[in-house]
């Protein structure tokens, strides 16, 4: 009981503060938010330790079939905040009384899983790393809470535990389960009794009494009217509203108490439920350590859904968001949480909030003083560097061209073969493709050049036909100025195309645009089509927006893919197969021992310069932002220097203002300083013009596109009009982003819009990957 008293007093003693800076750009980011019809309304509000630093209702709680204004005490459904604020705490408990240990077998707890035998543990399912699918199939509908764990219990992995983030629902209702045998209690009783109860949260609950639903913000509409009172995420209501993944209903107030709670520990002593130490478990990274993605045990951390961290809380934060519109970030660094309550689903499911929930937590940070992770601050460094994974593997990886030359290319035995290639078609020792096939008694009859030519140094759009020096093999042109496909003449008696070319991981680098015309022809010839894959330079982790538009296809951009697309040319090659239905007999000899956070560097193979001005791993994860503008005429990304890439320039800049207004913005991972150079060649060829060096601080955190959106940004505002951002409308890709960065919008807001057709491609996008 004295736990009670004290979390009740501890909020109800604490009205907002009158003097909290944030206010007024609070209530204009929730209120446009509301104009625009992304939310009816919503509950928002900030805390730091015991003090309430805003607290205010907007909008309305329902539209139909009558409007209702929006109250304080609003009871909203919590979605996958269940997760954290149910299902995470009981097992927290579970953990300290020795019931549960986090690297135990899913087994040990729940004999029946996967036919008993897995290597799926505990911490893999609350990670989100055990290769389960997103959720339970609905079709044909089904009901009853044992059927739904009947069937999570035999729902088969598609990845193998540790290898890849796939954010599921079946790992909660798992763990839900788990807490519901070790207890002895159902969730909802266990949760109230050990956590609600003690902590005087009286509005949360799961199943909530029909006697509150006029409290209740309604969600979607189904059969005819909306829900309310009955929980939105079908695969819970299949199961009675009660499950590990969603179910929960509560108000902001009553969350508020369970931050406090989780805040409580350290300088400041507040109400506690569980010991600091178990709380330091659970809110700090367990997700393999060779995974760039920061996942907590059930809080997420630095993960693509980790938007409402906005752009200045530090990482070590950590908070979660609910389908229906919540979310909850806390930051223990400054005692900080933010709880924004929202039934974006009602009346219907609309566009992803998270901008707004980015662009609340930025102004509560900013309101507090908190600066951007990395950035010098008494307190934040530390935590940053402390929680920020540095990849760094040494591995052997063997290319497509190293596994087949190992197995004495068998496949080709007999066949003429055309090898489409250039310099970068080495092994690991750097020998060529084109001799270990020669030597292995391989027939090459034809090889094909892209871009660049056959020994990669060409820098213009008429490349011609030449032959190997060494072989005397005749060189088709890919890039002669007249065609950049190959022709019914050039495949006349080949019986087989070998693709092998290194691609740097960029939308608008032309390889693998040359790779999907030939497999056009390919196709079209009924000829065989082989990729001898190879790793993407900048890793297979990072996505990043804007995805192109299909009226923007051409050379520099074949498909709808994103600026920076973390996928390999041989996954590029099955996708662009199957979704472009080209029909080509295609096989992909995959790699051996690469990985998806592989960054070049931990390959162990030899870097060849891609093409000319690709002259390094840095200038290769550049490229992709800072090659955005480069169709500009009076503008330079650096061509004909030294460090093409990694510096821009031209006659109107002024370099010290540009690099002071870009290091102001505190661009994740990158700064910049101020630079005069003379381009030999391309833009400015002979002219001295003043520009910015970029300089890569933090590779892993650091984002190619939003670089790009931040120098268009600064162009735009200190050179207005100089820029013609339409000129470059095939390689930003997307009309909105151009009309954005033409009106010199904010280069956060700017992204976090592009994120719902990001978020499409990466589901396409999985379909197609090959490595884990």
């Amino acid at each position: 009981m004295k736990l009670l008293a004290c979390a009740v007093l501890l909020f109800s003693a604490s009205a907002p503060a009158q003097n909290f800076s944030g206010t007024a750009a609070l209530d204009e980011a929730v209120n446009a938010a509301v104009r625009e019809k992304r939310i009816p309304g919503a509950v928002l509000l900030v805390g730091r330790q015991d003090q309430i630093l805003h607290h205010k209702a907007y909008g309305h709680r329902a539209l139909i079939p009558a409007a209702e204004p929006m109250t304080l005490d609003t009871i909203f459904d919590c979605a996958s905040l269940t997760k954290v604020a149910a299902t995470t705490p009981a097992l927290m408990k579970l953990f300290e009384e020795g019931k549960l240990r986090i690297t135990d077998r899913v087994t040990q707890y729940l004999p029946e899983f996967q036919g008993g035998s897995s290597e799926i543990t505990v911490r893999h399912l609350l990670t989100h790393f055990s290769g389960l699918r997103p959720d339970l199939d609905l079709e044909p509908a089904w009901s009853g809470y044992q059927t739904g764990i009947q069937k999570a219990l035999l729902d088969k992995p598609v990845f193998p535990p540790g290898h890849r983030f796939v954010y599921s629902d079946i790992n909660f209702i798992l763990l839900g389960e788990i807490a519901r045998r070790l207890s002895g209690e159902q969730l909802p009783d266990y949760a109230r009794r050990i956590v609600y109860a003690p902590l005087g949260m009286q509005n949360t609950m799961f199943q909530p009494a029909r006697a509150l639903h006029s409290r209740i913000a309604p969600t979607e509409v189904v059969g005819g009217a909306p829900l309310r009172g009955v929980v939105h995420d079908p695969t819970s209501r299949f199961m009675g509203g009660v499950a590990g993944h969603a179910g929960l209903f509560s108000t902001a107030a009553d969350l508020a108490k369970f931050c406090q709670m989780m805040l409580a520990q350290g300088a400041w002593s507040g109400a506690r439920i569980f010991s600091p130490l178990t709380v330091e478990k659970f809110i700090s990274p367990q997700s393999p350590p060779d995974q760039p993605i920061l996942r907590g045990l059930g809080w997420d951390i630095d993960s693509p859904f980790s938007g409402e961290r906005g752009e200045l809380f530090p990482i070590g934060s950590y908070g979660h968001t609910g389908f229906t519109g919540t979310s909850i970030w806390i930051d223990p660094a400054s005692q900080t949480y933010v709880i924004l309550m929202t039934n974006a689903v009602h009346p219907k499911v609309g566009p992803a909030i998270t901008s707004l929930r980015a662009r609340v937590a930025t102004i509560v940070a900013a309101a507090q003083g908190i600066t951007a992770p990395g950035v010098s601050l008494t307190g934040y460094n530390e935590t940053g560097a402390r929680l920020r994974r540095e990849v760094a593997r040494n591995a052997q990886v063997e290319t497509g061209l190293d596994v087949w030359a190992g197995e004495g290319f068998k496949a080709l035995a007999g066949k003429r073969v055309g090898l489409i290639t250039n310099h970068t078609g080495i092994d690991r020792q750097g020998r060529r493709n084109v001799d270990r096939m020669v030597e292995a008694g391989v027939r090459v009859t034809a090889l094909f050049s892209p871009e660049h030519g056959w020994a990669g140094v060409e820098d213009k759009q008429d490349v011609a036909d030449t032959a190997d020096p060494k072989t005397g093999i005749k060189v088709w042109s890919l890039h002669d100025g007249k065609t950049q496909r190959p022709t019914p003449e050039m495949l006349r008696g080949i019986d087989a195309l070998v693709f092998d070319i290194q691609d740097i991981g960029a939308r608008f680098y032309t390889y693998i645009s040359t790779m999907a015309y030939a497999m056009e022809e390919a196709a079209r010839a009924r000829i065989p089509f082989f990729v001898l894959d190879r790793p993407n330079p900048i890793t297979g982790v990072r996505v990043e927006p804007p995805v192109l538009e299909r009226d923007k296809f051409s050379f520099v951009g074949y498909f709808s893919l994103p600026l920076r697309h973390g996928m390999t040319a041989g996954e590029l090659a099955r996708l662009f197969n199957a979704e472009n239905h080209i029909g080509a007999d295609l096989t992909v000899v995959a790699m051996k021992n690469w990985q998806r956070g592989d960054w070049f560097d931990s390959t162990g193979l030899p870097w060849v310069n891609p093409s000319p001005n690709i002259r390094g791993l840095t200038a290769a994860l550049l490229y992709p932002g800072v090659a955005m503008l480069e169709y500009t005429p009076n503008y330079s990304v650096g061509r004909g220097t030294d460090t093409p890439f990694e510096q821009i320039g031209a006659d109107f800049i002024v370099g010290s203002d540009l690099a002071s207004y870009l290091n102001q913005r505190f661009i994740p991972g990158v700064r910049a300083y101020p630079v005069r150079f003379q381009p030999a060649s391309s833009h400015f060829s002979g002219v001295w013009v003043e520009g910015v060096r970029l300089v890569v601080t933090d590779r892993e955190v650091f984002d190619s596109e939003r670089l790009g959106l931040e120098i268009a940004a600064a162009l735009q505002k200190l050179y207005p009009g100089k820029i013609s951002f339409a000129a470059n409308r095939i390689l930003i890709g997307e009309d909105e982003t151009i009309r954005a960065m033409a009106a010199g919008e904010d280069p956060r807001a700017i992204r976090q819009r592009q994120e719902n057709s990001l978020q499409k491609f990466l589901t396409l996008r999985e379909k197609y990957l090959l490595y884990r």
